[in-house]
């Protein structure tokens, strides 16, 4: 059984410039097929806009507000909401100016640096 608290999580910076906590992924558990972090964008601050060539993510709002762009379409999104992002899929979020936004991202296969594009 593999268990990771959200406290022994060390936080970094991903290339699009949210910082998250990786909970679960290939490098602290046996995982194959997706990864699990806790992510971060402070208060009037956005994502860089890209997207991924082969990962699908969900996000999860825990906290706070912001506009979701997904393929030049935009949706306000707050706490309980789940947002799909499919692989090839242009993507942004960016926080209301008055809280930051934390929330959970599952990617599949696991998130990878390398795969993570700013240009078509």
């Amino acid at each position: 059984m593999d268990i990771r608290s959200l406290n022994d999580a060390i936080p970094f910076v991903t290339a699009d410039g949210s910082t998250i906590r990786s909970l679960l992924d290939r490098t602290n558990a046996p995982v194959a097929n997706q990864s699990l972090a806790e992510a971060h964008i402070p208060a009037g601050t956005s994502t860089q806009r890209h997207f991924h060539r082969v990962a699908e993510e969900l996000y999860f709002l825990l906290e706070g507000e912001g506009v979701m762009e997904v393929d030049g379409v935009t949706r306000t999104v707050g706490p309980g909401d789940a947002i799909l992002i499919p692989p090839g899929a242009w993507h942004q979020l960016t926080a209301t100016p008055s809280a930051d936004i934390r929330m959970l991202c599952c990617c599949s296969p696991p998130y990878s640096h390398d795969d993570t594009f700013f240009t078509a």
